[in-house]
């Protein structure tokens, strides 16, 4: 028996008649563990970045990168019988049990919704997405009244939310007195497991990511080291890759970087300092991700343009 699956669907005329981009989303899937998706494998990461209140934790990533995805785990994680979770959702894609799920219509908004939501006495609630100040401005706001805000921003990485926050108009201050965690993520393609063909790093390979410890002062343990190509075989339908994983980087707001941000600081001498932390940009996760074998430079540099 097959699954059942929602589909949602875009439409784009063009010279030639009209385009259309079907997104499949399978009914009642099951939410899979934070770490299931590729998030590191640091409990003490996870209280630090989610486990939060009075403040907002927003996800970053283009479109189909799975910001959902992880949000729901972030949910999941956090969710207990005596704390109150509201979604607000567009649309609603996985069901989850014991939350309060609201999904967007044609005759509301998210600004309407989580208006309502606001009088419901939620303890957390999860906005699909920030796609406006208003939006913007009310999530902050939840933020500073003792809800604990999970939602989605379309950009590049975790320190350019500040920045997507600033030109949508939000206020230095609500930036640095709410928001508390940043995260961001890609999707790569991980190797199939049948078909893998072990190698030795190319020389090019290796100077890459000697640069990439020399600038995100980072050390990665490259002894004895092998990468994979990705071959094909029945199992992948011959493409050499079977399921995808997240890259993550993951940005917590410490005092120092709240001072920068009061003070209009550029991303640039943000990103400096929280280098300083425990912040490192995706590529180290990427990098991480193939010396584990799970990945390879290919898919990375298909990802991110590399070199």
């Amino acid at each position: 028996m097959y699954p059942d699956y929602n589909i949602r669907v875009s439409s784009q005329k063009n010279i030639y008649g009209e385009k259309f981009v079907l997104r499949l989303l399978k009914k009642n899937a099951n939410v899979r563990e934070i770490f299931e998706l590729g998030f590191p494998r640091d409990e003490k990461l996870v209280r630090d970045s989610f486990d939060k209140k009075n403040s907002i934790t927003i996800m970053a990533a283009p479109t189909g990168e799975g910001k959902t995805t992880s949000l729901y785990s972030i949910v999941q994680y956090l969710n207990k019988p005596e704390i109150n979770i509201t979604t607000i959702e567009d649309p609603v894609e996985i069901r989850i049990p014991g939350l309060n799920q609201v999904e967007i219509d044609q005759k509301t908004s998210f600004i309407d919704s989580l208006r309502t939501v606001l009088r419901q006495d939620p303890d957390i609630i999860l906005v699909g997405e920030i796609r406006d100040k208003e939006t913007a401005e009310i999530a902050m706001q939840a933020g500073q009244t003792g809800h604990y805000v999970l939602s989605t921003i379309h950009t590049i990485d975790a320190i350019e939310v500040i920045t997507r926050l600033r030109k949508m108009g939000v206020s230095n201050y609500d930036i640095s007195s709410t928001l508390a965690t940043t995260v961001s993520q890609r999707l790569v393609r991980k190797l199939c497991k049948h078909c893998a063909r072990e190698r030795d790093f190319t020389e090019e390979e290796l100077a890459f990511i000697h640069s990439i410890e020399e600038k995100d002062n980072v050390k990665f343990n490259l002894e004895g080291k092998k990468t994979y190509d990705a071959v094909g075989c029945k199992e992948c339908n011959n493409v050499g890759y079977y399921q995808r994983i997240g890259i993550f980087e993951v940005l917590v707001l410490d005092e120092k970087i709240r001072e920068l941000i009061t003070e209009d600081a550029s991303t640039f001498q943000i990103k400096e300092q929280a280098m300083q932390g425990s912040y490192r940009p995706l590529i180290v996760d990427g990098i991480s991700k193939v010396l584990s074998g799970i990945t390879n430079m290919n898919e990375l540099n298909r990802k991110m343009r590399l070199y």
